[in-house]
């Protein structure tokens, strides 16, 4: 994933211009392939305390604020989300005398709120205007746990210190810092706590003096890779753009691991007999050369998961259809697929070890005591036209990051306009649907296994791996019962 810093001069008290100007930049950094935009200190009302003293009504607001609907719609359009800040209100439920807070509201992909942020840590000269928070900012995106702060927060190393404990590993900062040595201090944390830090800092003269611009992005090694001009004007509207992909919760993640499995058990059930309406690629179908694979695991999943592939069929613009290419994998052949491709890269990187072969080799075939597809909750997919055409997805669906040089990866940068496009298309229909995707395979969605909990919040799986012949309702249209298909694969047309 590519996370956007957003800088630039913020209008003094006028919220529709900011927006505007917001949405702009949303779009742009669409465009330029980033997931998310962070945006600095107050940047909706520009960091001026007094006009937002005298009338908190005019100039403080909540998440649904009509004036920011041109953000939450540039979001959907460019299937990006956006951090922005502003004189918040109202964040804990508190009556109509209360102080507002400097918040953040985070926008999804999809233009709805993720998760909301009030700064814990208020300034001398912002405490007589603002209340603090009391939550830790967190959210989830793409496989990443990011964590938010503003401005003052990072002066105190417990902030950092808890994000990188709580599993955080891009560290998302708004502010409005006057000199550039306190933005140079952001090397140091980034160092110090191993994180990815993004911050967006904040042009244009405010309360405090010049904003010093320098908005900018740093590795966890503290090493600078992006910045923006300095303050207290700058040159504009800027984005910076970090590449933050290594920052992704693999499936060999320990966390995915530790999630509870708490078996429904929920049957599996054949797409083609259950779903007639839903196309099944017919090349997986006879990948066993001898037609037994017309039969096969591969078209199984479980209920819960074909239910929710049917909505998101239904959310598809016209003339555009899902695409099933795999579902159930048996447990042996999930085994033989990962032992596989591990020997390929430990062939290749013979430096490695095996704990960094594990890792890399997860990437692209899940661990197989953790596997969706053994569970049935995974499902390969990609769209094509009414007429059964494939559509530019930017590679093809078993490709490999070795392969396509990492182009593989849901948010990859530098994809074509038409292929990022399908991709934002295939995404919201089925995240609208309830499923969440590898964001390592762009063709990989999944309900209801670790990884989904993970990534959701769930306390615990409802599918866990199991076989199919153990599972009667498993049984195709001859009513027997079949592990084959799938099995036989050949290594050049068969995803992992």
């Amino acid at each position: 994933m590519i996370v956007a810093a957003a800088q630039f001069p913020s209008v003094p008290g006028d919220i529709a211009a900011n927006a505007a100007l917001m949405a702009g930049l949303v779009t742009e950094a669409g465009e330029r392939g980033a997931g998310v935009v962070v945006f600095s200190e107050l940047a909706l009302t520009h960091y001026d305390l007094g006009p937002i003293a005298a009338d908190p009504a005019a100039l403080t607001v909540l998440p649904d604020d009509p004036r920011l609907a041109p953000v939450r719609a540039a979001c959907r359009a460019a299937g990006v989300a956006a951090v922005v800040n502003a004189p918040g209100r109202g964040g804990d439920g508190d009556g109509d005398g209360a102080k507002p807070t400097i918040a953040t509201f985070v926008y999804g992909p999809d233009g709805s709120l993720l998760t909301r942020y009030d700064k814990r840590h208020v300034a001398e000269g912002e405490s007589a205007v603002f209340a603090p928070g009391a939550a830790h900012g967190r959210f989830t995106l793409g496989g990443i746990r990011f964590a938010l702060a503003t401005c003052f927060d990072n002066s105190f190393a417990e902030v950092p210190e808890r994000a990188a404990a709580d599993g955080c590993r891009v560290y998302l900062s708004s502010a409005f810092h006057g000199d550039g040595e306190r933005v140079a201090q952001y090397a140091e944390l980034a160092r110090t706590h191993g994180l990815h830090v993004v911050l967006a800092n904040g042009i244009g003269v405010g309360s405090p003096g010049p904003g010093a611009g320098l908005s900018g992005c740093w590795l966890p090694s503290g090493e600078r890779v992006a910045a923006a001009s300095a303050g207290p004007d700058g040159e504009g509207a800027q984005l910076v753009l970090s590449d933050v992909r290594d920052a992704i919760t693999l499936m060999a993640d320990p966390a995915v691991a530790a999630v509870p499995v708490r078996e429904c058990g929920e049957p599996l059930v054949d797409v083609r007999a259950a779903a007639p309406g839903l196309s099944v690629d017919g090349l997986k179908a006879g990948s066993d050369g001898a037609g037994a694979g017309r039969e096969g695991a591969f078209a199984h999943l479980r209920e819960g998961v074909l239910r929710r592939l049917l909505v998101a069929q239904e959310a598809l613009p016209a003339g555009l259809r899902l695409q099933f290419v795999e579902g159930y994998r048996p447990p042996a052949l999930q085994r033989r697929y990962f032992t596989e491709y591990a020997d390929e890269l430990r062939a290749a990187h013979p430096d490695w070890d095996p704990a960094r072969i594990h890792r890399a080799a997860s990437r692209y075939v899940s661990p197989p005591e953790i596997a969706p597809h053994s569970a049935g909750g995974a499902v390969d997919l990609t769209l094509v036209t009414a007429d059964g055409d494939e559509v530019d997805m930017g590679t093809p669906i078993n490709a490999s990051p070795e392969e396509s040089g990492g182009a593989c990866y849901t948010s990859a940068p530098e994809l074509t306009p038409a292929a990022r496009a399908n991709r934002r298309i295939l995404s919201a229909a089925l995240r609208g649907a309830g499923l969440v995707n590898y964001p390592t395979e762009w063709w990989h969605w999944s309900y209801g296994d670790r990884y989904w909990a993970l990534a959701t919040g769930a306390e615990h799986a409802p599918y866990g791996p199991r076989e199919l012949d153990a599972d009667p309702a498993a049984r195709c249209s001859d009513g027997v019962a079949h592990e084959g298909g799938a099995a036989a694969a050949h290594r050049a047309g068969a995803e992992r």
